[in-house]
């Protein structure tokens, strides 16, 4: 990843003294927010500074002027204000959170977004409930006593907040305990309490992803009012829906169990299109040999397309498209071909019956394809090092 990086010093100060790590760094992500930056400098100098030593840092995915506004609002700040603009954005704004917690200075990190609907002067009460209760995480949540969504926008962006609340918690009730909010944007999390590099951030959920993840012992929560956008419009589209969605899944089934679960169901709806090309095939008078031949071929395509989006999405950068599809297509072929001589030898010289050599061929065909897959497909590339991102110059 490339970028351009500017450090705006704070107003009256030379650059020795802006060296010093400030109280608390707050990472804002950003992109095409132009229009909200003077407010959200403006707020966060009202409101932050004579509380609690800070520095700001944004990081820009914008395809606007964002950083050219933000480095001249910032000439105003009595903090030190940096920018760091991506030129690919790699994991939406959530992988623009992770690169904030990466050049922050401060232990405690407060992430909020850059449209002026996470009241900048909540910052220090975050950091002090923190403090109080000893908290690695401390989550402001819409969903608690003196909370509010009032800035959702209309019965459909309230009806899918609700929706995908219930719906990650439901699917990680454990990780998520105590947390009655996983979808909010504006947290704060002590710098020691994370890794950055463990996270794998997909689309703007980053709390999420943080929480299941890289989850302290011990987490918070403070209620805040979620306020109306201050200018522009909303980032929630249908595509990052989508988008998160696939972390979902991704998230769901990042253990091998999982996984194999997984893995499992999708082989079997595989069997669909299996039956659908095997009818279509004979109707058109093919043989029913070869026709099974190919008809083989539409599951293993179908099997291919879901594991990639819904199992490995985050393990496909090692091996082009071609290579993983032409390994997998081999490893499911070559499950029909061991099959059989497997129930034979079960059957010939284990003298099984032949209804449960054909079951325990099918349970060890699977483990071995599951396996074959993790090993031979998606094997994850041995870490070269972390690519490296512009520094910060402090």
């Amino acid at each position: 990843m490339s970028g351009h990086e500017y450090t705006v010093p704070a107003a009256g100060l030379d650059a020795a003294e802006v060296t010093e790590p400030g109280a608390v760094t707050i990472v804002v992500p950003t992109f095409n927010e132009s229009a909200n930056i003077g407010q959200l400098l403006r707020q966060i100098t009202e409101s932050v500074p004579a509380r609690l030593p800070c520095e700001v840092v944004f990081v820009d995915d914008s395809t606007d002027d964002t950083p050219e506004v933000i480095r001249r609002a910032a000439q105003d700040c009595p903090f030190p204000v940096a920018v760091l603009h991506r030129e690919e954005p790699v994991g939406g704004l959530g992988g623009a959170v992770v690169e904030g917690l990466r050049a922050a200075t401060s232990e405690w990190i407060v992430v909020m977004d850059g449209d002026c609907q996470h009241p900048p002067s909540l910052v220090p009460e975050l950091v002090a409930t923190g403090e109080r209760a000893n908290a690695g995480l401390v989550v402001a949540s819409r969903y608690i006593k003196g909370g509010s969504r009032a800035g959702l926008a209309g019965s459909y962006r309230v009806a899918v907040s609700r929706g995908a609340t219930w719906l990650t918690k439901a699917l990680f009730p454990r990780r998520l305990h105590g947390i009655s909010d996983p979808m909010s944007g504006f947290f704060a999390i002590r710098r020691s309490a994370v890794t950055a590099d463990v996270l794998k951030p997909l689309g703007y959920k980053i709390l999420l992803e943080l929480a299941v993840r890289s989850r302290p012992r011990q987490v918070a929560e403070m209620p805040f009012v979620f306020l109306d956008r201050f200018a522009g419009e909303s980032k929630s589209t249908a595509r990052e829906g989508l988008r998160f969605l696939h972390h979902l899944a991704g998230l769901r089934t990042a253990s091998p169990l999982a996984r194999m679960v997984g893995f499992g169901l999708i082989g079997a709806s595989g069997f669909v299109p299996n039956l659908v090309g095997l009818w279509a095939l004979t109707v058109l008078g093919l043989h029913y040999v070869p026709a099974e031949i190919v008809a083989n071929q539409f599951g293993v395509a179908w099997n291919f397309l879901l594991i990639e989006q819904l199992l490995f999405r985050d393990r496909r950068a090692h091996r082009r498209w071609w290579d993983r599809l032409g390994r997998f297509a081999l490893l499911a072929n070559a499950d029909l071909v061991l099959r059989i001589p497997l129930i034979a030898l079960l059957v010939d010289r284990f003298h099984m019956g032949a209804l449960p050599a054909t079951a325990l061929a099918l349970v060890l065909t699977f483990v071995l394809r599951f396996v074959g897959t993790e090993a031979l497909v998606y094997l994850p590339r041995r870490r070269r090092g972390a690519r490296t991102t512009a520094r910060r110059a402090v």
